[in-house]
């Protein structure tokens, strides 16, 4: 089975070409190359608790610090740490880390 992606998790077609990027625009996850590969995601897609000014919601979000708790309760968030088990990645670099403090 393959690892699905946020926005293949979340069915909000905010992906690059996705069917709702005419109207609300490409979430940050989908093209944060930085991303890429983390948790076995394509781009942010399976760390996009940690990707600044995702839309979850429908309302932007901020840094992992300030939208922690509701990402912490989401079926992505849970998912992805289930299946990545002891290999799960939290955050995608030391400047999101020092963002928590």
């Amino acid at each position: 089975m393959d690892k699905l992606n946020c926005w293949e998790i979340k069915g909000c077609g905010r992906e690059t070409a996705g069917i709702n990027t005419n109207d609300l625009g490409v979430c940050p996850a989908a093209v944060d190359s930085t991303s890429e590969g983390m948790n076995n995601g394509i781009n942010g897609g399976r760390i996009c608790w940690s990707v600044a000014g995702t839309f979850c919601g429908g309302i932007v979000q901020g840094r992992f610090a300030q939208k922690k708790v509701s990402c912490m309760s989401c079926e992505v968030f849970k998912t992805v740490k289930k299946e990545e088990g002891t290999d799960f990645t939290l955050l995608k670099s030391t400047e999101a880390f020092k963002s928590l403090m």
